[in-house]
Formats: structure tokens, C-alpha cells, sequence
């Protein structure tokens, strides 16, 4: 998908998020702003809920909105974190020099918290995916909350809400963020379809709706990919599309393990496929073919589609397409070291 993301470009304004509740409870965080623990699933929104919160809190968002993705920010090496334009401001030649990363970390967030807003008489600092927070960092969090509190306004995004200090918790003020509902899903999808201009069925909006079950982004991006691959959001348009795109994460998930010799994981995939999801041999190779060109390139996927010939003239003999496709994955292991 190269064009920009519909997720980016259809980011919600506060009074477009699907859920009422959230609403109601970051509009009352914009009249008293306050610390928030937004949490709930993934793809529920919560972080398109927290941007909306702040696009709409402050004149210069993009100067008084600070976000950390903490996954990330603990994964960073120690030089990543000091490189990184959002926080190279903060560290001096010696910091870099002589703090170690969790001492980095530390002072990133300090740093952070403790300039003067661009605009208004606040700022905000997000972190999401705060679930993967280190204890030691969140005591860390904790002191700084405690030091900013006038002019900082800290909103932690998660998952999982238990996995906070108490400390924390009881610091800030609990957003539960739910799953949409199917009605909710297809309003957004519907919006952003009519933005978009493109020819939609209302039964192809509520397919990818169900089939997201419940996550907000899986939908959008459904919706997204199935229009641009079809032209059109019907019925069948999201079927074949949505179909395709699941089927290619799995084909892509076998042959990864065919490659790796964990022939019983890709057997098993294969099983799936075959049995409890009602594929042919024929479609099957098919994907593996499609897969392939872009796994693949010279004389390795070469290669793949003499041994996609052998197996294709096997499965028109009529014998067992779980044999055949099971060799050619045996033979994808024996044979192609490396995808390029």
C-alpha cells in the first residue's frame, strides 16, 4: 500500500471518535485538564483518541504534543535515543558520553516534561504502549509528574492498566476506551469512504466492519486495500481482497517455516488451508507462486516455479494435494537458503 494511510489522513477529531463514552470523558479532560490512563484493546483508537484530545487542547499540537512510543524507546540503543531530533535538543556531548541509556531515558523524560509550552498554559507528553514501562522507569514517571504537574499534562496509553504502579494509577484519571461496535466500525468506514469519493455497497462496508471484529485500524485498512485493489467497496470487492490479504500472512508465515525446517508448523498452516478453511491445492499454489516474487528474485524463485511446475502437474493427476504441496514445502527448505 503506497499510498498515505487512511488511518493518517482520516485521524478523527474528538467529536468524530465512534465511541460515546470517550468522548465524554476526554471533553471533560479539555475543560480540566487533567493526567489520563487511556486503555483498552488494540485497534480500539486510544492513541487517535489521545491526538484528538490534544489537536483540539492546543493551538500548536505538533510543538506542545510530546510522544513517546515506549516499546520503541526501550528497544532504541543508547545512540538512537541521543540521535533522535525529538530529543537530541536535551543531551550534551557528555550526557551522551557518560550516562548510561536507562540514565538517558530518565532525563529524556525529565527534559521533556519540564520546558515551557509553545502555546496556553500546558503541554502533554503521550506515551503509548505503555505496558512494556520498566518499574524503575515508572518510578521515574512518578517523580516527574510529581515535579510538573502545573504545566505538564501526562497521558498513558496501554493495554494493560495493571501492569502501573499504584502510584501512577492513582494519579491520573481512567479512560477506558472499548472495542467499536459494528455499527460504530461502519459509520467511520461510511465517512471516510464518502471523503474519499469512492462507490461503496452498504454491505461491503459492514463485511469489512465484521471482519475487523472489532479493531479500528484492521477495518480502516481493510477498507483502504479493498478499494484501492477493486476500484469499489462491495460485498464481493472486500471478500476477494480480504480473502487475498489473509491468505498471502499465512502463505508468508509457512514458507517461513518451510525455510526455517519447521516442517510440522508449516504443515500444520497447510492443514489449515487445505481443511479447515477450504482451499484447493490449486489456489494454495497459486499463492505460494504470488508470494514468492516478492520473497524471492533470479535464479532462486527460477527455482520455485520449476518446482511449482512439478507439483502443479502432480495435483492434475488427481493424487493427494496435501502430499504434493507438502513436498514442495520440504523441498522450499532443502532448496532456498536465503530469500533475497
Amino acid at each position: 500500500m503506497d499510498a498515505p494511510l487512511w488511518t493518517e489522513t482520516h485521524a478523527p477529531s474528538l467529536d468524530e471518535l465512534p465511541q460515546p463514552a470517550v468522548r465524554d470523558a476526554l471533553g471533560r479532560a479539555l475543560s480540566e485538564p487533567m493526567n489520563l490512563v487511556v486503555h483498552g484493546p488494540k485497534g480500539s483508537g486510544k492513541t487517535a483518541a489521545v491526538r484528538a484530545l490534544s489537536t483540539e487542547a492546543h493551538e500548536n499540537p505538533d510543538a506542545d504534543r510530546i510522544e513517546i512510543n515506549v516499546a520503541d524507546f526501550f528497544d532504541n540503543t543508547k545512540k538512537e535515543i541521543a540521535n533522535d531530533p525529538r530529543f537530541s535538543p536535551f543531551i550534551d556531548a557528555k550526557r551522551r558520553r557518560e550516562s548510561s541509556k536507562a540514565d538517558l531515558i530518565n532525563h529524556v523524560l525529565k527534559e521533556s516534561a519540564s520546558y515551557a509550552p509553545v502555546s496556553g498554559s500546558y503541554k502533554t507528553v503521550v506515551l503509548d504502549n505503555a505496558e512494556g514501562m520498566r518499574e524503575d522507569f515508572q518510578q521515574a514517571l512518578r517523580r516527574v509528574m510529581e515535579q510538573y504537574y502545573e504545566t505538564t499534562q501526562f497521558v498513558i496509553v496501554t493495554r494493560q492498566p495493571s501492569a502501573l504502579i499504584s502510584p501512577i494509577r492513582s494519579r491520573c484519571f481512567p479512560v477506558p476506551v472499548r472495542a467499536p461496535t459494528q455499527d460504530e466500525l461502519v459509520s467511520v468506514l461510511e465517512a471516510i469512504v464518502t471523503r474519499e469519493e469512492v462507490d461503496y455497497e452498504d454491505d461491503g462496508l459492514e463485511y469489512i466492519a465484521g471482519a475487523a471484529g472489532g479493531d479500528l485500524r484492521e477495518a480502516i485498512l481493510g477498507t483502504q486495500t479493498t478499494a484501492e485493489q477493486a476500484g469499489e467497496i462491495t460485498m464481493n470487492a472486500a471478500y476477494e481482497t480480504l480473502s487475498t490479504v489473509g491468505t498471502d500472512e499465512r502463505i508468508q508465515e509457512m514458507i517461513t517455516d518451510a525455510e526455517a525446517g519447521n516442517f510440522t508448523d508449516a504443515r500444520s498452516t497447510l492443514d489449515e488451508l487445505l481443511v479447515e478453511e477450504g482451499y484447493s491445492g490449486d489456489e494454495i499454489l497459486e499463492s505460494i507462486l504470488d508470494v514468492s516474487r516478492s520473497r524471492y528474485s533470479g535464479s532462486e524463485l527460477a527455482s520455485v516455479h520449476r518446482l511449482a511446475g512439478d507439483v502443479d502437474m502432480n495435483l492434475h493427476e488427481g493424487t493427494s494435494d496435501r502430499i504434493h504441496l507438502s513436498s514442495l514445502l520440504a523441498q522450499l527448505g532443502d532448496g532456498i537458503e536465503q530469500p533475497l
